[in-house]
Parts: C-alpha cells; structure tokens; sequence
C-alpha cells in the first residue's frame, strides 16, 4: 500500500512539474512556423499561424478542358506543390464537363501557380479565405511538452533499482497512456503544420455553353427554334391525349348507347307514320 502511494505521489509531482515547466516555454516559445505580425513597438510580436485557402474558377472551351487541367497538375510537379485530389467529366447529354483540382503550395510558389492558372483559361472568380489557428497550435505543442515530460519522468522511475515489481507494472500503463496521447497529438501537431505552412488552392474548371458563329448561325438558330417548338407543340399534344384517355372509358359506350337509343327511336318514329291513316 505504502508503495502504490509512492509512485502515485511521484507521478502526480512529475505532472506538476512538466505543467508548470511548460507553462514558462509556451509564454517564451517562439514557433518556428506561421506567419509574424508586427508589435506595437515596431518590433515583431508573436507568431500567428494562418491556414489560407484560395478558391479559383476557370472558364475554358470544351476542347481546351482536358489540356488545362493537365497542364495544372504537370506544372504543380515542378514547384513545392502537392497534388490532394483531382477530378475530370466528360461532356453529358444533360450537363457540361467539368474538372477539378485540389492541392497545396508553398506560399514562395503560390504566384507562380496562379500566374500559369491563368494561362490556362478565363479567371471568374477567385476568393481567399484565412482562418487564424494560433491557439490550436499553440495548446498542441504546450500538450505535447508536457506528455513529453511527463513521459520522461515515468521512465526516470522506471529505471530506479528500489522500484517493485508492483510499480514497475502501474508505471508501464502510464507509460503506455501517455505515448498514446503523445502520439495523438504528434499527428495533429503535424496536420495543423501542414495547413499553416502551405496555401491550400481549390480549382474549378467549368465549360461555358457557346453560341452558333458564322454567316449561317442565324439559319442554325431558326431551326433550333422551330425544331424546339415543334417538339413542344407535340409534348402538348401527347398530354392532351393522355389527360383524355380516362375519359374515353365512359365517352365511347356512353356513346355507342347514345346513337343506338337514337336509331331505334327513328325506326319507331318511321313505323309509326307508316302505319298513320291512309
């Protein structure tokens, strides 16, 4: 008992040592990454950690598409640029083809992405969105210096000669925990990096639907319009016919009983005159 309460003291010390250690480095600590912003002095105040994402739409012609968006992911391989995803369609009876890129740069290359963008086709819209991270950053690396002491205080135990076997056993599943949560946090350290130290840029390529040119588009134009008005013209007549149909079920007998009442009404009409007085 008296020894379960000495590791548990311990370990609870090292806890309160690597958090308040941590405390005096995340005040201190100068992250090595993000953007800098200016003090109010005019010297450089703290680091800000920005992820900025550009959102691109290009018009191009149909025939142009493929090549565009090949050209983009080609040239993306040339500078610090990395490719997340990529998709193209082709041309549908009921839609246009399109095609899309999804990648990071280097924020030293992104001008040159954008200038060959633009090579590429017609710019219809471009926006840029930023969202400040700092405070995502900076409470991952403060979790991680004090997993990280805390880690290493565990295995200073773990290495004494007075420790039991007992303690040897609690001190491993803490041991065990904590590099579980240390490496949690490493990837998510990793994937924040990855967001602020690279300019994410989405690509849309979109096919705009031309119009006939020539001497005989007016010509070409006509047709279409009367082809489209006969085929309305049709579609309208089709519903008609359809919305009548039900109705045929009482119209034709209602029909057939009508005249045939009627025609035998004139034979007794006829029977009768004829045999009227002479």
């Amino acid at each position: 008992m008296a020894s379960q309460w000495r590791v548990g003291a311990l370990i609870l010390l090292s806890v309160l040592l690597a958090v308040g250690g941590c405390a005096k480095e995340v005040s201190l600590h100068a992250p090595r990454s993000g953007l800098v912003t200016a003090g109010a002095g005019g010297g450089e105040g703290p680091q800000r950690f920005v992820a900025t994402r550009h959102r691109v739409e290009i018009s191009t012609t149909e025939k142009q598409l493929p090549k565009a968006w090949e050209a983009v992911i080609t040239f993306c391989g040339t500078i610090r640029c990395e490719v997340l995803s990529s998709s193209i369609t082709t041309k549908t009876s009921g839609s246009m083809p399109w095609g899309s890129i999804s990648l990071r740069t280097a924020p030293e290359d992104l001008q040159k992405l954008l200038a060959h963008i633009e090579t590429q086709g017609t710019i219809v819209q471009h926006t840029t969105e930023n969202e400040d991270k700092t405070l995502a950053v900076v409470d991952t690396e403060a979790k991680l210096k004090n997993l990280t002491s805390f880690r290493d205080s565990l295995r200073t135990m773990q290495a004494k000669p007075s420790v039991t076997v007992k303690d040897l056993v609690e001190i491993q599943k803490q041991l065990t925990d904590v590099q579980s949560q240390l490496d949690s946090e490493t990837t998510q350290r990793k994937i924040l990096a990855n967001e602020t130290e690279k300019v994410a840029v989405d690509l849309m390529f979109r096919v705009e639907a031309g119009r006939n040119t020539g001497i005989f588009a007016p010509i070409r134009e006509a047709f279409s319009e009367s082809g489209r008005a006969l085929a309305e013209s049709i579609a309208a007549l089709i519903t008609v016919i359809v919305s009548v149909i039900p109705w045929l079920v009482l119209i034709v007998p209602g029909s057939w009983l009508l005249i045939r009442f009627w025609r035998k009404r004139r034979k007794a009409r006829v029977g009768f005159t004829a045999a009227g007085p002479q």
